[in-house]
């Protein structure tokens, strides 16, 4: 009984050893295998407070004032709501009609015309805003963080890309750091400081939803999420690391208030045409005369040019560079000086960056091939109105009996090609069917067919004949002073 008692307690102690020993290295191999929450990173959201803290000084309330008598005020009263939304902010409520819709005084007196942002360039009072900001104004006033106002004087405006610049008189004034818009990413955050419906400093935030957006302005726009309402117009849009990225400008909307979208200057380009209006007063911009339109793949593939790129153009302005150079409407425009145009809108921004007097080179795509055109780039003035042609004369020649894919034409007269400006082409007496389907008006002149130079009506017959019945065939038409390609499918 005793040596199984021993037995007994031998067992037991050897099974607690191992016990132990499995205890503890089950406890080892715990300790040194990493926690969950150590392994997933920690994401944080940016803390935007020492950054509003640190340049919110150099941003600045810009109002604008007109005179004009209180009989050209707008009739009606405020809405109630925005009555009291404009109290309960303190905001000054616009001068109205008294309750009876009676002016109150038909004296000449300044009226606040808007409210927008704007941030300081330099320690010597130069301010960059919004051209839409200041544009009309009688009297600009600058509001600084520490209430100072200041009569502003407007340096210069550029409506096309939407930049002026105002001096104030001023010194000691804390100006923006100018941030790298290359280094801006997508997804990148981002805040705005400015005075929506007038509140000054509001501190606005989110993050970069697309670059190089074309809106159809003059410059590739900052397209964020941040919240911007009227009044932010002009303000900075600002990186994590206190730089300025851009300058609010716009935004989409259907209310009239934000919806999520908003667009910023960049502010690379707004630096440029700051440095112009600061030095000179204006913006100097290159311009070549030609009007132009986009290219949709239907076109680019049916005259073999693949993917849709380039400025189609539709109109050259008589004796103007384009025209001087040799281009014509209907050609693609590609490259400029060895940059490509991947959409009609890069067109206007590389010429507008070019020297005026300089000599420029021009890869065009025309009827199938591409070329190099040399061209003397002219200096961008106000648009000039678009001379229209005249209407052909009575009494050409006999519309051709035969129709081509739908279209009956006509000879054009040498009368007719000199109004023009075109060596060749035929007017479409008569349309229907395909033709009529892709958008050939009776009136148009067809200047080319399946990439070959229209020269008359038996021409006409003879491409429009080899064409195949199986695929689309583009033709260049001349509307009026346009010009643009059409695909006529002939089965649906």
């Amino acid at each position: 009984m005793k040596a199984r008692t021993m037995s007994f307690v031998r067992t037991w102690a050897g099974r607690l050893a191992l016990g132990l020993v499995v205890l503890s290295v089950s406890a080892t191999a715990l300790h040194s295998r990493p926690s969950q929450a150590q392994a997933t990173p920690t994401v944080q959201l940016p803390d935007f407070t020492d950054l509003a803290e640190r340049v919110g000084p150099s941003v600045v309330n810009i109002r604008t004032t007109e005179r004009r008598t209180s009989a050209d005020r707008p009739g009606g009263l405020m809405d109630p709501n925005m009555e009291e939304f404009f109290r309960r902010f303190g905001v000054p409520i616009p001068s109205q009609p008294d309750r009876r819709g009676n002016p109150r005084n038909q004296e000449e007196e300044p009226q606040q015309r808007g409210v927008g942002s704007g941030f300081v360039l330099s320690a010597d009072g130069f301010i960059m805003t919004n051209a839409h900001v200041v544009d009309g104004a009688d009297e600009v006033i600058v509001t600084l963080t520490d209430k100072r106002e200041f009569k502003a004087r407007i340096v210069g405006a550029d409506r096309r890309s939407d930049v002026a610049v105002v001096k104030i008189e001023a010194t000691g004034l804390a100006p923006v750091k100018i941030g790298d818009v290359n280094r801006l990413k997508v997804g990148e955050w981002v805040m705005a400081i400015g005075s929506p419906f007038g509140l000054d400093n509001t501190v606005t935030a989110g993050i970069v939803s697309a670059k190089q957006r074309d809106t159809g302005d003059l410059l590739p726009l900052i397209q964020t999420d941040v919240a911007i309402n009227p009044g932010n117009s002009g303000g900075p849009l600002l990186n994590l690391r206190g730089e300025v990225v851009g300058i609010n400008s716009q935004i989409y909307s259907r209310s009239g208030g934000f919806m999520g979208i908003s667009f910023a200057i960049p502010i690379d380009e707004a630096q440029r045409v700051a440095e112009q209006l600061r030095t000179s007063g204006r913006v100097i911009r290159g311009r070549i005369g030609v009007q132009i339109g986009a290219v949709t793949k239907e076109v680019a593939e049916s005259i073999g040019l693949g993917q849709p790129r380039g400025a189609l153009v539709v109109s050259v302005e008589k004796d103007g560079p384009a025209d001087k150079a040799g281009l014509e409407a209907g050609d693609i425009i590609v490259k400029v000086d060895n940059k490509a145009v991947e959409k009609s809108g890069d067109l206007p921004r590389l010429v507008g960056g070019i020297k005026p007097g300089s000599k420029s080179t021009l890869q065009v795509f025309r009827r199938g091939a591409t070329r190099d055109i040399g061209v003397t780039v002219a200096e961008f003035e106000a648009d000039r109105p678009t001379r229209r042609a005249g209407g052909p004369e009575q009494g050409g020649p006999a519309p051709v009996a035969k129709a081509v894919l739908g279209m009956t034409v006509s000879d054009l007269t040498d009368a007719q090609k000199r109004e023009l400006r075109i060596r060749g082409g035929v007017k479409v007496e008569a349309v229907e069917g395909a033709a009529a389907r892709a958008g050939v008006r009776e009136g148009d002149v067809i200047l080319s067919m399946d990439n070959t130079e229209i020269t008359d009506s038996k021409q006409f017959a003879t491409v429009g004949a080899k064409a195949e019945k199986s695929r689309a065939v583009s033709v260049m038409v001349r509307r009026g002073e346009w010009t643009n390609y059409l695909v006529i499918r002939p089965t649906r």
